[in-house]
C-alpha cells in the first residue's frame, strides 16, 4: 500500500519561502510516473498547483509559474515543491498526490498546512 506523508508547511510572513517534502512509503517512487501538488483554501475547491508525469516536462498553475518548483528525487522517495514570494493568498492546505496513468492508480497524502500573513 502506497502511503505519502507531508512535511514542511508553517506560518511564514509574505515574501518568505518554503520548502514541502512528501515521502513516500509502500513503493518505490521510481516505478511511479505521475507527481503532483494540489491546495484547497477553506470554503475553496481543491486544485492543481503543479504536476510532473515523465516524460512529459512539469507544468503549473498559472498562479505558480515563476514563483514554484516542483521536483522528485527517486533515490530518497521523496517529492517536493519549493515556494518563493509567498502570499497570503497562498495560504492553503498543500497536499501531495502521486499517480501511475499506466494502473489507474493514484495516491494521496493528507497534507500540511500553509500560511502566509501579510
Amino acid at each position: 500500500q502506497v502511503q505519502l506523508v507531508e512535511s514542511g508547511g508553517g506560518l511564514v510572513q509574505a515574501g518568505g519561502s518554503l520548502r514541502l517534502s512528501c515521502k513516500v512509503s509502500g513503493s518505490s517512487l521510481v516505478f511511479i510516473d505521475g507527481i503532483a501538488w494540489y491546495r484547497q483554501a477553506p470554503g475553496k475547491q481543491r486544485e492543481l498547483v503543479a504536476a510532473i508525469t515523465r516524460p512529459s516536462p512539469a507544468n503549473y498553475a498559472d498562479f505558480a509559474k515563476g514563483r514554484f518548483t516542483i521536483s522528485r528525487e527517486d533515490a530518497k522517495d521523496t517529492i517536493y515543491l519549493e515556494m518563493n514570494n509567498l502570499q497570503p493568498e497562498d495560504t492553503a492546505r498543500y497536499i501531495c498526490n502521486a499517480n501511475s496513468p499506466r494502473t489507474v492508480q493514484e495516491w494521496w497524502g493528507p497534507g500540511t498546512q500553509v500560511s502566509v500573513s501579510s
